[in-house]
């Protein structure tokens, strides 16, 4: 625009002054070949600032035109991705209110026409994973994994999405899947918390207690691992090497084993009582009461009186001669007289069970539990008094 006004001007200066070029004509003489053009000073002046005026105006009209028809090229090309980014947005809407199908739906129409392929596959493989639509799910994660292999840049976040899907899916087709995935990117293992707690729960879905345990070793510095986490990790994780090694060797490389794990760890009650929990079911006595006995004679908490019950210890007597020494001191104590019952049922001296119960019923408020009364009911039963064995049963079925 400001060229134009620019040569307006031009135009009519070149006016207000051409009468005084009228006395000075001058004369352009242009000769080509056998044609000769011969032209004042003023008239070509006049022609040249007419032509560049008319040049001007029908550069713009060109112009505006292309570029009128470029836009119109341009809506009719990218008219089918627009469409794709409008469906992905759509589906991302249907994912969030939780109609899985039509997410599932709009994410596979619009993976191609958005060029948004690995986005709209993962979730498409997300929505159907909602569903339970395993086959599909597994269609989603190969058209990923086509496309994941065209990039030379592995995108992490992405990897750990399909090992969750694929360990969703609960069968060994799909585990052995994950499998390959980790393994693929094992170095990231250490460097991402994400991708190690899925480590761990796939060695336990597998069977392969010792190799999470090693890795438990990493997982425990993690501190976006909780602690509640990592004791489901541990009960699992011990209880499955123990129980591996007495089952496959034998008892002396079970002591070795639990030998060479350092003392913070034996410390730890999840740890101990896996390796107590075995001892006990394969009737390990001696080095089961010895491993407990110095636990029992300080005053341990609540929780470990609770574990200590539920294991099925054998010929238990120097740990109840223990416990009576804690109730000679306080025989109030709910936990010590719960503690009592349950090693008396342990070792069938129903006698001590139904009193050491009984002493428990009887203290202001419930302090007793739904394990408690079974247990009485079982001391009951076995002593032969089977109405009072079903007054208790009655009360546990209410509890």
């Amino acid at each position: 625009m400001i060229r134009f006004i620019a040569l307006i001007i031009l135009f009519f200066a070149v006016l207000a002054l051409s009468p005084l070029l009228i006395d000075e004509k001058g004369y352009i003489l242009i000769a080509m070949g056998e044609t000769i053009i011969e032209l004042t000073i003023l008239s070509a002046i006049i022609m040249f600032t007419l032509f560049a005026i008319s040049a001007f105006i029908i550069f713009k009209l060109l112009r505006g035109g292309f570029k009128v028809s470029f836009n119109a090229w341009n809506t009719l090309a990218f008219a089918s991705r627009r469409r794709g980014i409008a469906n992905f947005n759509k589906g991302l809407a249907a994912y969030m209110l939780e109609d899985y199908q039509d997410a599932e739906r709009l994410f596979a129409k619009s993976a191609e026409p958005a060029k948004r392929q690995q986005s709209a596959y993962l979730l498409a493989a997300a929505a159907s994973a909602k569903q339970q639509l395993d086959t599909n799910t597994n269609h989603y994660l190969t058209l990923l994994e086509q496309e994941t292999a065209k990039s030379t840049v592995s995108d992490l976040a992405s990897v750990i999405v399909k090992v969750k899907l694929l360990m969703n899916q609960n069968s060994s087709d799909a585990y052995n899947k994950a499998r390959l995935l980790i393994d693929k990117n094992h170095k990231q293992i250490g460097h991402d918390t994400r991708l190690l707690a899925l480590e761990v729960d796939l060695c336990l879905i597998e069977k392969r207690y010792e190799t999470a345990v090693d890795y438990l070793t990493t997982a425990r510095k993690e501190k976006t691992i909780n602690d509640e986490t990592m004791q489901a990790w541990e009960d699992k994780a011990y209880y499955g090497a123990f129980n591996h090694i007495i089952r496959q060797q034998n008892q002396t490389n079970l002591q070795a084993y639990w030998n060479s794990l350092g003392r913070k760890i034996k410390q730890r009650e999840s740890v101990l009582f896996a390796y107590c929990q075995v001892l006990a079911e394969q009737q390990i006595t001696e080095p089961l009461i010895k491993l407990i006995t110095p636990i029992l004679k300080k005053q341990p908490n609540d929780r470990f009186l609770k574990q200590l019950r539920a294991l099925p210890i054998k010929q238990s007597e120097p740990l109840i001669a223990i416990v009576q020494k804690h109730l000679h001191s306080n025989s109030q104590s709910s936990q010590w007289l719960s503690c009592l019952g349950h090693l008396a049922i342990m070792n069938k001296k129903w006698s001590m069970a139904e009193k050491a119960f009984g002493s428990l019923m009887k203290l202001e408020g419930q302090q007793y539990d739904k394990e408690d009364l079974q247990a009485l009911a079982k001391a009951l039963t076995e002593e032969g008094q089977h109405q009072a064995a079903n007054e208790v049963w009655v009360k546990v079925q209410c509890f």
